[in-house]
């Protein structure tokens, strides 16, 4: 295969770009990379095409094709040869990196909020070439088939299970809405932690977290000893309904905030979170026990 060697890369590009309506972007990306291994091999040879100069380090031998799948589609670059071998453009697997890079980046974008016209705006700004707002939703879209793939994993044995919840800023019809992100974190008989999934809410209520739980008992949750979360009352009724005979545990950290709205004086509540702490983190059950007792008979008062 063949490559001419003396033509406008940017008239080719720009027309490239121009005539589908920016939708052109993978035949840019395969000039723009085509052109950068012809370069590559110029510079390794020492000199331009049929030039002559006692700096030559070897000779043109023509192209080889060669097709590459990419988030742009199939593409296929005329890959420059040099006669004896001895020489491969690195810049063809950069360029592929950057490609993969340029989309997670506009994922990324996408999964934080920024809405589609607003990230086709800052990559012609930091890249110098438009990218749609179509092209960025596929590129969001990539996302979520992976993440699908996760949420629907099987899941195992996790002795102990936390719920929580937390209001986050999520894309819905064309808006960005707060809405209640749920998540299951699972403990392993080794201590080890993993989220189990999570889910997209509208709110807290027991219809949503009733949901929620279902799914994880479908991915084969099991061996579950204890349930650990907030004393929200839709997430309990949930709870009850789909694992009634688990036990549950207010956590830690809710269990300590409601200690605190008890301390008659603010610089008390210090020493108090302080004292609760040790008696979390206490060794062993005896340990936790003395402590409790210690705790009572300082603030009983």
């Amino acid at each position: 295969m063949t490559c001419p060697e003396d033509y406008s890369l940017l008239q080719d590009v720009l027309e490239l770009l121009a005539a589908d309506r920016f939708n052109g972007l993978g035949e840019a990306v395969r000039h723009l990379l085509n052109e950068a291994m012809r370069l590559e091999r110029q510079n390794h040879l020492g000199v331009g095409p049929y030039e002559r100069s006692e700096a030559r380090q070897g000779y043109a031998n023509g192209f080889k094709p060669k097709t590459v799948q990419t988030r742009l589609g199939e593409l296929e670059f005329s890959v420059p040869q040099v006669r004896d071998g001895g020489f491969y453009p690195s810049s063809l697997e950069k360029g592929l990196r950057s490609e993969r890079a340029l989309k997670l980046a506009l994922a990324e974008m996408y999964v934080q909020g920024v809405s589609t016209r607003k990230v086709a705006q800052i990559t012609e700004k930091l890249c110098g070439f438009e990218v749609t707002s179509s092209q960025v939703s596929r590129a969001a879209q990539e996302l979520d088939i992976v993440l699908e793939q996760w949420r629907n994993r099987p899941l195992g044995a996790y002795p102990y299970v936390y719920l929580d919840a937390r209001y986050e800023k999520v894309r819905s019809n064309g808006a960005v809405v707060d809405m209640a992100v749920l998540v299951a974190i699972g403990v392993s008989d080794t201590g080890m932690r993993q989220i189990l999934g999570t889910s997209v809410a509208l709110s807290e209520q027991e219809a949503h977290w009733r949901d929620f739980l279902r799914h994880l008992q479908e991915r084969k949750l099991h061996g579950v000893k204890l349930f650990i979360s907030d004393a929200h009352e839709g997430l309990k009724a949930a709870r009850k309904a789909v694992f009634p005979s688990i036990p549950w545990q207010r956590c830690q950290f809710h269990l300590q905030q409601n200690a605190q709205a008890y301390v008659p004086k603010q610089d008390m509540k210090k020493s108090v979170a302080t004292d609760i702490r040790s008696i979390f983190n206490a060794s062993t059950e005896i340990e936790a026990k003395r402590l409790l007792t210690q705790f009572i008979e300082r603030y009983e008062k």
